[in-house]
């Protein structure tokens, strides 16, 4: 079997699956199924272990939190490591929840009270003063220290209540720039065509292949 080349430090089966889909046709000769895995099956159980954090999250940017996980990954594992950080920025909220958006209720992961807390919060702000963006840092860590980073954001408007039960987060709430449907309301393609998470990762490809190569 052909030793692992790259490893994603996530314990997220979509994440994965969409770094070996960018990747597929990039690399000649790369088995991405074998050499791009994720930190557990490099083993890196210390680094992302089931039902705890990847790295303690201490950035206080998206692309410090992605260059943390990705630097500890690598150096658990000695491989090359890809990691994100993402969430939501709303423009009245001076770009909160940001960094925190994942536990922005007070407990890490819970969607719904998430939700509830920031729709409350902008219960009052008109529809034209309801922009936001997600976005998401994307990094590359080599084990002898070097690093690259990326960002890819996707603009919109906050709608007034959920909308749709694809996705997951701050989907249901978030209404791209030019659609008539929530994030939570797309298909799988239509969402990964323009995500804020794609667009990052593409931006890093470059770095990707020439790592792999």
């Amino acid at each position: 079997m052909p030793e692992a080349r790259l490893v994603l430090a996530t314990r997220n089966a979509g994440k994965l699956r969409e770094l070996r889909a960018l990747l597929r046709d990039q690399v000649p000769g790369l088995d991405v199924d074998t050499q791009v895995i994720d930190a557990v099956a490099a083993g890196a159980p210390d680094v992302v272990a089931a039902g705890a954090p990847d790295v303690v999250e201490s950035g206080v940017t998206f692309e410090e939190n992605a260059l943390l996980k990705a630097h500890a990954v690598a150096a658990s594992t000695g491989i090359p490591a890809v990691a994100d950080d993402s969430g939501l920025a709303v423009d009245v909220l001076g770009g909160a929840p940001g960094i925190f958006s994942a536990r922005w209720s007070g407990r890490h992961g819970d969607d719904g009270a998430n939700l509830r807390l920031l729709l409350g919060q902008l219960s009052d702000v008109p529809a034209d003063r309801r922009a936001a963006r997600f976005v998401c840092a994307a990094a590359l860590a080599l084990p002898g220290g070097a690093e690259t980073v990326t960002r890819g954001e996707l603009r919109g408007t906050l709608l007034a209540a959920p909308r749709g039960d694809g996705g997951f987060g701050y989907d249901p709430i978030l209404q791209p720039e030019g659609l008539d449907r929530s994030c939570a309301e797309l298909s799988a393609d239509e969402k990964n065509s323009i995500s804020h998470r794609s667009k990052a990762f593409r931006e890093l490809l470059p770095a990707l292949v020439e790592v792999l190569r």
